[in-house]
């Protein structure tokens, strides 16, 4: 949960501390709206992104040992403990010694005095850390190795009066703090410092844009500990006006929600998939993306998930997002599976091979791919989206209104078509049944729309073509040899996204044929009881890639969502109580978990894993009648 506590064996310079990387669920997510920092539970920001999410990194230790950090903590031995602040993305860490404790807060910044449905606008890009002594004295060491660029270089750092600026490359940086400081011939930007009872130390960094005449001032170190009580007191005000979800299993529901808020770019209304690129789904695999976009699926059932833990009102920004970035069409190619955070549509990938990779796992990479990627499941799942918001968005806009039935009339011309389906396999195409299934969904959903849709409407057209596509899913989807709905047509193969059948309306998860693929997936598509995306043997299942790769964490929300409808909400409930056990000590989860050890894989945190935990959590508690 978001607010408990881990206490954790402080490291010395020959034990943990000194390896060379750490378990993804060592680290905390802090995020503005705007990017996002992992920092871990020794007070190391190990990843940071200036000034956007999918900007170069300043520190990016958690790929490559050489490749950027800022930590402070004290000499020597001690135990940490640390949580969120309540009803914030806020890391308070509590260092342990044996001469006294001294809490660590740190923070990204909010605009002064920013509140509610604002928050993200006017982003500062500062990172803000303030250290206490609680009692006793304690002896401290702050070190910040700025390395641009993931690492490729060391910066020319220049010493000021109040703090240090870096010079170079494209993210001008200046560091504000009233400790002494010095730079070592690495670049790298050392102090020690003592603090007792009641003093504090405060530490602003903050990126510095090429274009201002007049470069902005990080905040002076002495008012450090009062922007990250107002960063504090904004996270709680966006809380506060969306705080609807009422449910036994209503903290981590509000907890997840936040997460999703801080993975939404204020900006644009664009949702990031992850923070991070290149945290591997199988260690020392290749299976290591970029997810540092904005999918179209993801982002929809974000704002579904918001919807059930927020009643998020950033729809709207989305939905104008996704219509500008294709241009108002979603045919002719027009709409892609996903776009950069401001619209961009070229998000080509390359590798970075200077970079080890976490644990060794390389290639790392920037960009993603699958950009280019035929996906056919993105109708439906935009469509829904629009459907579940249309009392929010109110009356549709000229503009959204072609937008809307051009998404219809793709799908409907297109569901014929072959893809990649909605896991992005860089094998062969196939018809996948997801997509066929999501293809339904944007044509029931639209043709529910139709009386908002004016002299767009095609009521007859998209009702044909809708009961066509049911038709063909329940002949050709069905495996008699699997008794379940297969991966693809005319194929064996099992595949989690058949769960979303029930989910998203297609059949009723009391359906004969969907309890029987349910009971299917969970014997033959699991491992420990948590389900797998889809078996990587070779053959009609294989994904273009090598390796293997851990069980899906919304997979097994999904799981959770179809007992729960199916009636079997205890069996529904020890599955989702076993995932959330997952969960690392500040409520975060991963894309991945390897039931061989426990751990925590893929990049980090992850929207999907959230998504799917706030979903499954409003399905059980629908089921059990305590949820409004």
């Amino acid at each position: 949960m978001s607010e408990s506590t881990t206490i954790t064996p402080g490291p010395s310079e020959s034990d943990a501390a000194s390896k060379d990387f750490r378990p993804i669920a060592d680290y905390g997510l802090m995020a503005d709206c705007n990017s996002a920092a992992l920092v871990d539970r020794y007070g190391s920001i190990d990843w940071l992104c200036l000034p956007r999410y999918d900007s170069a990194s300043i520190f990016a230790r958690i790929l490559d040992p050489a490749a950027g950090h800022w930590s402070i903590r004290p000499r020597g031995s001690f135990s940490t403990e640390r949580r969120y602040l309540p009803g914030t993305l806020v890391i308070e860490t509590t260092f342990t010694t044996d001469t006294g404790v001294v809490r660590l807060t740190d923070a990204m910044a909010f605009a002064p005095g920013q509140r509610g449905h604002d928050l993200g606008y006017d982003a500062p890009h500062e990172v803000l850390r303030s250290a206490e002594c609680v009692s006793g004295s304690v002896e401290l060491e702050m070190e910040q190795a700025v390395r641009p660029e993931y690492g490729l270089y060391r910066p020319l750092i220049r010493l000021l009066d109040d703090g240090a600026r870096k010079f170079g490359g494209t993210s001008p940086l200046r560091l504000r703090t009233g400790v002494p400081l010095e730079v070592d011939g690495e670049s790298t930007i050392r102090a020690s410092f003592t603090l007792g009872g009641g003093e504090r130390a405060g530490f602003a960094l903050r990126w510095l844009p090429l274009e201002a005449r007049t470069q902005p001032e990080p905040t002076p170190a002495d008012e450090v500990a009062e922007r990250i009580a107002d960063t504090a007191e904004a996270w709680r005000s966006w809380e506060a006006d969306h705080d609807i979800y009422e449910g036994p299993h209503r903290d981590v529901v509000r907890h997840s929600s936040r997460v999703l808020k801080g993975l939404t770019y204020r900006p644009t209304g664009a949702i990031v998939a992850a923070p991070t690129t290149s945290l591997p789904e199988t260690v020392g695999g290749e299976r290591n993306w970029d997810y540092r976009f904005s999918w179209i699926r993801d982002s929809s059932l974000t704002l579904e998930a918001l919807y059930v833990g927020a009643c998020s009102d950033e729809a709207e920004d989305f939905v104008s997002f996704m219509t500008s970035s294709a241009g108002g069409r979603a045919g002719q190619g027009s709409l892609q599976i996903m776009y950069g955070i401001a619209g961009e549509h070229d998000l080509t990938e390359r590798e970075l091979p200077h970079l080890r990779g976490w644990r060794d796992s390389r290639p790392a990479r920037v960009g993603n791919g699958a950009w280019g990627q035929t996906q056919l499941d993105v109708y439906g799942e935009l469509l829904n989206s629009i459907w579940l918001y249309r009392e929010k968005l109110g009356e549709l806009h000229p503009e959204i209104q072609a937008f809307v039935a051009d998404l219809a009339d793709t799908a409907a011309r297109r569901w014929k078509e072959t893809g990649q389906g909605m896991w992005e396999m860089r094998g062969e195409p196939h018809h996948h049944l997801a997509s066929k299934v999501l293809c339904w969904v944007a044509l029931d959903r639209v043709v529910r729309l139709a009386p908002r849709l004016g002299m767009h409407a095609k009521v007859e057209e998209w009702s044909a073509a809708r009961d066509e596509i049911r038709a063909a899913v329940l002949e050709r989807g069905w495996s008699e040899s699997r008794r379940a709905f297969a991966q693809s047509f005319d194929s064996d193969e099992l595949d989690a996204s058949q769960l979303l059948m029930p989910i998203l309306g297609f059949l009723p998860a009391t359906d004969e044929r969907m309890r029987s693929t349910i009971e299917a997936i969970a014997a033959d598509l699991t491992e420990d009881g948590l389900v797998l995306r889809y078996r990587t043997d070779e053959g009609e299942g294989a994904d273009g890639l090598s390796g293997e790769e851990g069980t899906f964490v919304i997979c097994s929300f999904w799981l959770v969502s179809c007992l729960a409808k199916a009636g079997e909400v205890d069996r529904a409930e020890k599955l989702f109580d076993s995932l959330v056990a997952y969960a690392n000590d500040l409520g975060l989860l991963a894309e991945e978990i390897d039931t061989k050890n426990g751990e925590l894989l893929g990049n980090f945190p992850q929207a999907f894993s959230h998504i799917g935990l706030i979903t499954a959590a409003y399905e059980i508690d629908k089921a059990r009648g305590t949820t409004r």
